[in-house]
């Protein structure tokens, strides 16, 4: 058994049906888990059926992610990022288990995403037309990357196509990443909160239910 692991966390994206496309390549790169961060709900169009073969876990903030990914499961947290001292991605600057952080796909990683950052790298470019990739072009780049260095075994394949496994029984409602009991309750409590200040969702629009194109199934974060 390979003895690394890789994860993805997702926080901020602008896109929310980037993270069905992020499913996809999340199981085709052997990812562990897909890490929610703030809203649990999320639109999968794109994951073509994906979603399902990918764990999914939420946290409220990136302080729980970090220290979940941290303390329980003793990952590096990298930044994919053209920064400073970032390390071209075909080096595979490695040590263990890794987290990946992308950025917005517009700003960027916050000055909150960066501080939980352990080190980052980058995707050199070749060309002269664009001075950046899509963030899930990005992120399967990076997570084969990373699967070659870890010695990830190749899926079966059957003809032109790799093998896909039975779908797993779904678990909870379609598309809203499950949390525990304090978890929810602490939602809840946020959600109150915010209410009364005039406040619900991230667009500030007093609508949570902005998800009517979700599609595919949805692991718990057990």
């Amino acid at each position: 058994m390979v003895g690394f692991e890789s994860y993805v966390v997702v926080h901020n994206i602008a896109k929310r049906h980037n993270v069905g496309t992020l499913a996809r390549s999340a199981t085709a790169f052997g990812v562990t888990e897909l890490i929610l961060v703030g809203r649990r709900d999320f639109n999968a169009f794109g994951s073509h059926g994906s979603a399902s073969h990918v764990r999914f876990r939420h946290f409220h903030s990136l302080i729980e992610a970090r220290n979940y990914l941290k303390e329980e499961k003793d990952c590096d947290i990298c930044g994919v990022e053209i920064a400073d001292g970032a390390s071209a991605i075909n080096e595979h600057p490695f040590k263990r288990s890794t987290a990946f952080l992308l950025g917005n796909e517009g700003s960027g990683l916050s000055a909150k995403e960066y501080e939980i950052c352990d080190f980052f790298v980058y995707i050199p470019q070749y060309g002269c037309g664009t001075a950046s990739l899509n963030v899930t072009v990005a992120a399967s780049i990076v997570l084969h990357h990373f699967g070659v260095w870890a010695g990830f075994s190749e899926r079966v394949r059957d003809g032109s196509k790799f093998i896909v496994a039975d779908k797993p029984l779904r678990q909870g409602k379609r598309n809203i990443c499950a949390g525990t009991e304090e978890s929810i309750v602490e939602e809840r409590k946020l959600k109150k909160e915010s209410a009364e200040n005039g406040f619900f969702d991230e667009d500030g629009n007093g609508n949570s239910s902005s998800s009517s194109e979700l599609l595919n199934g949805l692991f718990s974060n057990e």
